[in-house]
């Protein structure tokens, strides 16, 4: 009968852990990401030199750099794929600790780098984002309490996670960096309704929030300037959202040509949060729409896996880290093409950034481990645990 329901498992006992490995792994998604890099080093050929000539750098500085941080975060990636859903749990708990601890000293020692928000701590001439390795390790912790709740004289799980919650949103909002704060919230949102929370709860919440941004509107001339910005029927095309705004219409559906795009040379985050906008102006629609591909079919591949997991802990925080990844790429092309308001948030995998993509590396890895093929145990089993 569990076979019948679940399928069998390909696993077999004594293995070696490389075959192992590779027979449980979802290749599809696997080879989804290093398509989304790939084409991240290929946009950053055209994306970076400008800002390199700029900087007196050599002409491929940037992308160097790239490849070297995105080397990396695949080794990462594939390191963590390896690990246990326990594993897993362990090392994105101290992860969330050590991010979270970095967080807290943003205010002493953090820097802004000209972007009106202290998001980044300078070390050895190296600059990371916290906010950008706290993501998978808040879903971890998140995660285990949840799971931790459904046991059989657990501990109050939901609310120790509401309350990780609320105290990392309001972290990350006082940056200010409301973009990370509202992904934050997305992906504890999906994994408190994955834990069967009542929707009276979840929409209640939905409207706290809806009330912090009112709020944040009033309080911070940061964000109250974006949404001015997104909110106003003209376009300046002087400014970033009007520079992609143009690129991505002179585009069309196959681009102007390799090289020939001319966005790259007038936006300053060309290279990072408008990376996209090259891609339309120089691949035109086509391009753009084989990236969206590639996040829909590693975020759906990965919940429909999820769908088969027994494990509280591996069915909930695959489920955060998948959407949480899917909708930052949404958040991201949603502000090129001005659906959204300016938010600073990467495109993962695809935008320059060593954070970005050895964090991305990070929750990838940690996806592909939780959506492995593994025994699921007797359905007996499972029955008596839930008494």
């Amino acid at each position: 009968m569990t076979e019948m329901v679940f399928g069998t498992t390909p696993v077999r006992a004594g293995d070696p852990i490389l075959p192992r490995w590779w027979r449980t792994l979802d290749k599809w998604s696997l080879a989804c990401v290093l398509g989304l890099f790939s084409i991240g080093i290929l946009l950053g050929l055209a994306a970076s030199v400008p800002l390199a000539e700029k900087n007196d750098l050599p002409r491929f500085y940037y992308v160097q750099r790239q490849a070297f941080f995105g080397g990396m975060g695949l080794v990462t990636m594939l390191v963590i794929s390896m690990m246990s859903p326990r594993q897993i749990r362990r090392i994105g708990v101290m992860g969330f600790a050590a991010a979270f601890v970095l967080i807290l000293l943003l205010p002493l020692i953090g820097e802004d780098h000209g972007k009106g928000a202290t998001r980044w701590l300078s070390v050895a001439g190296i600059s990371m984002q916290p906010s950008e390795f706290l993501k998978p390790g808040f879903v971890a912790i998140c995660a285990w309490f949840m799971a931790a709740a459904q046991m059989i004289g657990g501990p109050p799980g939901r609310l120790y996670s509401f309350i990780t919650a609320v105290v990392v949103v309001l972290l990350l909002a006082m940056q200010p960096d409301f973009g990370q704060a509202s992904l934050v919230l997305f992906s504890w949102l999906v994994m408190y309704f994955i834990a069967g929370a009542p929707m009276v709860l979840l929409l209640s919440v939905m409207g706290i929030a809806a009330a912090g941004g009112f709020f944040a509107y009033g309080a911070s001339e940061h964000f109250a300037r974006r949404i001015n910005g997104f909110l106003s029927p003209e376009i300046d095309p002087r400014t970033q959202i009007g520079y992609a705004t143009k690129a991505i219409q002179d585009g069309g559906f196959f681009g102007v040509g390799v090289g020939e795009g001319s966005v790259k040379w007038s936006l300053p985050d060309a290279h990072t949060d408008f990376i996209i906008a090259v891609a339309a102006e120089e691949y035109g629609t086509i391009m753009v729409l084989a990236v969206i591909a590639l996040y829909c079919t590693i975020v759906v591949r990965s919940l429909l896996r999820l769908l088969r997991e027994r494990d509280p802990f591996a069915r909930i925080a695959g489920a955060g880290l998948a959407c949480a990844f899917g909708v930052q790429a949404l958040i991201n092309m949603g502000v090129a093409v001005r659906l959204l308001p300016a938010k600073g948030m990467t495109l993962p995998f695809v935008s320059y950034g060593g954070s970005s993509v050895i964090a991305s590396g990070i929750a990838a890895g940690m996806l592909l481990a939780l959506t492995r093929t593994r025994p699921q145990g007797e359905l007996g089993e499972i029955l008596r645990r839930g008494r």
